[in-house]
């Protein structure tokens, strides 16, 4: 057999299967029109939670426009989140931990200040670290200088609630760009169709929980309820949105508002994407299906209590965050603290149902 030509510093290129190019089209690497050189590597290790992943992708906007010819990687516990243009999208696993400290990298920006991911980004070979590292006493520490304000943020209270910048902004802050409203990427949803999903009106998502962790983020079922009611009344369809955590609640929801608010079960990411996408406007807490609201770019109705609501931003345009009457005193707690009263139980349904009504 004559000598192969191999592009191996090909974006498509794999050594292990055939490239994308060759099974569409057939073509080899000679005269390949295909062809797209890569001259360096470029790991994000951004592991979880779900919603911070959808949250993180404005910055690869920044890094393909810096390093036009840069193989991106992204290590992540929820692989399905990141967008299919980055170029090798690795879940947290034995094998993946093996390819990664095998290889070197221009820029390693690690955003995760858990123990496990600051010590691999300690360990693996790059020129340039961006993000937080492990020291010698086992603490997350600032790699790079521009890391030091959004690290300060993470160890006192006082420093985080008085920052007045968004989560973009200081993601963008830390890898040394400017942030300039740099849009959420998602994969283009699939159409899937739900039985018994009724689309014969503008269709209202109620994202209801806030996962196991968070109680101090839930608004009651009641309110919800009422909520729902209140929607169909003015001419909506309501569709109860949640994960196995919330099959239960958003159950007793439906039963409550007199099958006002629909509930059709929990479904695997891929669809539950695909529900959101057939939304005209979601209302949630701050959530994994908020995020994905904000990538789908449709219109939102915020409710926070527990976070800096500067970390939001202006939601990009696309709708209004609201709070409680009452203050909250429960800062990033996962359960309330308060003994004297809950604040959710002081953000009135009539708040809520105008600020979905005004958008």
């Amino acid at each position: 057999m004559d000598e192969l030509l191999l592009h191996t510093d090909c974006r498509h290129f794999r050594g292990d299967i055939p490239c994308k190019p060759h099974k569409e089209h057939g073509v080899h690497c000679d005269g390949c029109e295909y062809y797209e050189p890569v001259r360096e590597n470029i790991l994000i290790i951004k592991l979880g939670a779900a919603g911070d992943v959808i949250r993180t992708t404005p910055i690869l906007h920044a890094l393909k426009k810096d390093h036009p010819e840069a193989r991106i990687w992204w290590l992540t516990f929820s692989p399905e989140l990141v967008p299919s243009s980055v170029d090798r999208i690795l879940k947290w696993s034995t094998e993946s931990l093996e390819i990664l400290t095998a290889l070197h990298f221009s820029r390693l920006i690690n955003l995760d200040k858990d123990n496990y991911a600051c010590a691999l980004a300690s360990k693996i070979d790059a020129t340039v670290k961006d993000g937080f590292l492990l020291d010698d006493l086992g603490n997350a520490t600032p790699a790079n200088v521009s890391a030091n304000e959004k690290f300060a943020t993470g160890v006192f209270d006082d420093i985080s609630q008085a920052n007045r910048k968004s989560y973009p902004e200081e993601l963008f802050e830390v890898c040394g760009y400017i942030f300039a409203g740099e849009k959420y990427i998602i994969d283009p949803p699939a159409d899937i169709t739900f039985d018994g999903l009724d689309l014969s009106k503008p269709l209202i998502g109620m994202n209801t929980g806030a996962g196991a962790r968070w109680t101090s983020r839930l608004w009651n079922v009641e309110h919800w309820a009422d909520l729902a009611k209140k929607l169909r009344d003015k001419g909506y369809n309501v569709i109860l949105l949640g994960g196995p955590d919330e099959d239960a609640r958003n159950k007793e929801i439906q039963r409550l508002s007199d099958c006002a608010a629909q509930y059709l079960g929990s479904f695997p990411l891929r669809q539950f994407i695909s529900l959101v996408n057939k939304c005209e406007t979601i209302i949630s807490g701050v959530t994994m299906a908020f995020h994905i609201a904000v990538a789908l770019e449709k219109k939102i109705v915020l409710i926070n209590n527990i976070f800096n609501k500067y970390e939001f931003g202006d939601l990009y345009g696309l709708g209004t965050l609201i709070e409680p009457d009452k203050s909250c005193i429960c800062y990033f707690r996962g359960a309330c603290i308060n003994k004297e009263y809950f604040c959710l139980d002081h953000l009135p349904v009539e708040k809520v149902f105008n600020a979905a009504i005004a958008l």
